[in-house]
């Protein structure tokens, strides 16, 4: 039934994705979001899968190999980390990627990226990225990180698709908008390396207070309504010559 939901849905909600080309003369960066075991490793935590996930692991590979692409060219990325005071829950979801725990570091494949000069990690409290930035004399890391580093696109992506990547795109681009975050131009999300959960409607049904979360058709969702705000959604990635 759920398949069947799915394919009705991107029938009525199609998306069209590219294939982009990244030019060697324009800086661009990749945003890492909450690729962390308490979201990703089997078993880690309160909202880590309960067993091998194909959507799951295939974003951890995708994301673990652009990573070092970029850090073999020496450019900049951004991790975010999901990390969160155990007295300052995140209704309506359990305790979870409490701060100082295994849960709220990067996946087993991703740790070497602790150890590149050309990575910027910032642990965040809250689901959005752009306002886990925010310091409070009111500077934003995020936005330092653009600005500084001139980068002109920003490549995007990690868990979960239609919620913290989706949250974190749509601030993204309202800011761009704005003019708070020149140069920026270009917020694409590539949707092989993006992934999330799976709550199937009948489990759903037999545990107070969980919603159902189909992951197929709620990753179609997050990437539309990503695309819907300006962002380019892609689903192959690759370096090019100079414009």
């Amino acid at each position: 039934m759920v398949s069947q939901t799915t394919e009705l849905l991107k029938k009525e909600l199609p998306l069209e994705q590219e294939l982009v080309v990244l030019p060697e003369d324009v800086v661009t960066g990749l945003v890492l979001v909450d690729i962390i075991n308490g979201f990703c490793t089997v078993g880690a935590g309160n909202l880590a899968p309960r067993e091998p996930n194909r959507q799951i692991s295939g974003m951890i590979n995708e994301s673990a190999r652009l990573a070092r692409l970029f850090c073999d060219k020496n450019l900049p990325v951004m991790a975010f980390l999901d990390s969160h005071h155990p007295d300052k829950p995140e209704h309506p979801y359990p305790s979870h990627c409490i701060a100082g725990t295994d849960e709220s570091n990067l996946v087993p494949a991703l740790r070497w990226i602790e150890n590149e000069t050309n990575v910027t990690i910032r642990r965040k409290d809250c689901y959005d990225g752009y306002m886990g930035s925010m310091e409070v004399d009111g500077s934003n890391v995020f936005v330092d990180w653009v600005k500084n580093n001139q980068i002109e696109a920003i490549l995007v992506v990690g868990v979960c698709t239609d919620i913290c990547v989706l949250d974190f795109v749509c601030s993204t681009i309202s800011a761009r908008n704005r003019g708070f975050l020149a140069p920026l131009k270009d917020v694409i999300v590539y949707s092989r390396a993006c992934a999330t959960f799976d709550v199937p409607l009948q489990i759903a049904r037999n545990t107070k207070g969980v919603l159902p979360h189909p992951q197929e058709l709620m990753h179609h969702v997050g990437l539309y309504m990503a695309k819907e705000r300006g962002a380019k959604i892609v689903n192959e990635v690759s370096f090019g010559a100079p414009k």
